[in-house]
């Protein structure tokens, strides 16, 4: 499929999917622990009202500065989280963590580059966002504007890791873990063994479905999430919906996952194609946010990765 093939399916899957977050209520604040928080962004599509914010972040405060964990879905998107942020404390922002490759996990970095943050990443992470940066500013064009846009233009980690990476920041130590591809190539959790709280980026959808895209690789998201759930986090902070436990976590991604590969599994034992993979039974999580639109579209694409496993 050519680059614009693929870029053209995309602005049409997202556009239908786009829901105006009111006015206002661009994030939610929730305290975790003393000087730890999740921003929280509309479970819904990136729209001029939320920035490109539809998503939710992770803040670590120190004596010695912050940690801002995922940088934002637009320069201006990741200049209202530093707006949020300012409410919260007067420390600035020194590290910025990409957890993946998805644009509002990196793409608002050249905002906080200015501020004079440190930006870490995979090197998974890295490659991917620069292999889809362009594709992903012309999805973003059609969802929020061009003029919502304005001032975003890509840039990337100072630094990168392979597998794992210690960040400390005034006394606090924390763990930065590439388990391996997940909803992105380059998808990486954060975890603060302090509080015992883990953010985990794209690893983790809470009340809302999740995407299996072209780039997603299934097999290595529920390897990745045994990865994080191996920590026993008391505190899970998913990379959309709100703050949670290690349950909901469980039934809202990694079930969902297993359950779609093993009906998917068995339609192509029975010599079931990729037309009526989107028949398989997904209805037990039919509750969540965005089935509808998702789930049929999510049955093909592990088919079309589980028939060359």
């Amino acid at each position: 499929m050519t680059f614009a093939r693929i870029a053209a399916s995309l602005v049409s899957l997202l556009t239908c999917l786009a829901v105006p977050a009111q006015a206002g209520q661009l994030m939610q604040v929730t305290p975790i622990a003393p000087n730890t928080y999740a921003l929280v962004g509309s479970t819904e599509q990136r729209s001029p009202d939320n920035l490109g914010n539809n998503s939710t972040h992770g803040l670590i405060v120190t004596d010695e500065g912050a940690v801002l964990i995922d940088a934002g879905g637009s320069y201006k998107g990741a200049q209202a989280i530093d707006g949020i942020i300012h409410g919260l404390t007067d420390q600035p922002v020194r590290y910025v963590i990409n957890t993946g490759g998805q644009d509002h996990r990196w793409i608002g970095n050249s905002y906080w580059k200015e501020q004079g943050a440190t930006i870490i990443a995979s090197a998974d992470a890295v490659a991917d966002q620069q292999a889809r940066a362009s594709m992903q500013q012309t999805i973003l064009t059609a969802l929020i504007g061009s003029d919502t846009l304005e001032g975003t233009s890509p840039a990337y980690a100072d630094i990168t890791f392979e597998d794992s990476y210690d960040l400390t920041l005034g006394g606090v130590t924390l763990q930065l873990v590439h388990p391996g591809p997940a909803h992105t190539p380059g998808d990486s959790f954060v975890w603060d063994p302090a509080t015992k709280t883990v953010f985990t980026g794209d690893i983790v959808f809470v009340s809302r479905l999740l995407g299996v895209l072209e780039f997603s690789n299934s097999a290595g998201w529920v390897e990745a999430f045994d990865a994080m759930a191996a920590l026993h986090p008391t505190h899970v902070v998913p990379g959309h919906g709100p703050v949670t436990d290690l349950a909901t976590a469980t039934h809202d991604t990694r079930d969902y996952l297993a359950n779609l590969r093993e009906k998917i599994g068995e339609h192509i034992e029975n010599g079931g194609d990729i037309i009526t993979s989107v028949e398989v039974d997904q209805s037990a999580f039919a509750d969540l946010d965005n089935f509808d639109t998702l789930a049929r579209r999510n049955a093909q694409e592990v088919f079309s990765q589980m028939e060359w496993e």
